[in-house]
């Protein structure tokens, strides 16, 4: 196709009017970023489908939904993460199942929705880490990104069953400048966070699923923002 010798030559030929257009839209909108989705009234996941659905973002490749439930075999902190923004205050309930000793049934809440540690190293999430069962079910902790740190909020009475259903509630809300994670595991409180030096905003408003090496199995995922006071 001969290249057009004049501005007419474009406007009549629609496949270059089309390419031009493409390429207009593409400079314009690279120059500003679109909020990202966020969760409405509320969120449900089941894993009844043949598959993960499109809204999650897998960072290992290994997550999977088999006989209605989600699944992961060593995920080594590689979370698969929500795609929808969460708020600030918000209730996330969901049912997880360890069928190894070592329990490690872990979330990261308020992440950036997309980090992963690399080579099975080390670590330091973007969110706040809560895990029951970690460093060989020794301990249930919530951390401030770094689950390596000395600062861990810990309780040693809380640990998993092997092949038992554990429902897990997480509250977050302000309490003034403070953020607020209450966990309830089993229907009751095991550990409460007041962080003066909130981790969530523009960046940081994402929930995933993860673990170390151990089989885990999650269901039944219910996010509601919590109402908003008067």
């Amino acid at each position: 196709m001969p290249f057009p010798s004049s501005i007419s030559g474009f406007k009549s030929n629609p496949l270059i009017v089309s390419l031009l257009f493409l390429i207009a839209a593409g400079l314009f909108s690279s120059g500003c970023k679109s909020e990202p989705e966020a969760i409405g009234s509320s969120f449900t996941d089941t894993f009844d489908g043949p598959c993960l659905r499109n809204y999650w973002h897998d960072t290992i490749g290994r997550y999977a939904v088999i006989d209605g439930k989600l699944n992961i075999n060593g995920a080594y902190n590689h979370p698969l993460w929500l795609k929808y923004a969460l708020p600030v205050e918000v209730t996330i309930e969901f049912d997880a199942r360890s069928l190894t000793k070592d329990g490690d049934i872990k979330v990261e809440l308020f992440g950036d929705g997309r980090s992963f540690a690399f080579n099975r190293g080390a670590y330091v999430a973007s969110g706040y880490v809560l895990c029951m069962g970690g460093w060989g079910n020794t301990k249930t902790f919530i951390a401030r990104q770094a689950e390596h740190a000395q600062n861990l909020l810990v309780t040693t009475a809380v640990k998993v069953t092997t092949g038992k259903i554990h429902h897990n509630k997480i509250e977050s809300f302000m309490e003034g400048s403070h953020l607020i994670i209450n966990w309830f595991i089993d229907g009751k409180l095991a550990l409460s966070m007041r962080d003066k030096n909130p981790l969530y905003g523009r960046k940081n408003r994402w929930f995933g699923f993860s673990n170390w090496s151990s089989d885990v199995w999650f269901d039944n995922l219910m996010i509601t923002p919590r109402a908003k006071k008067p």
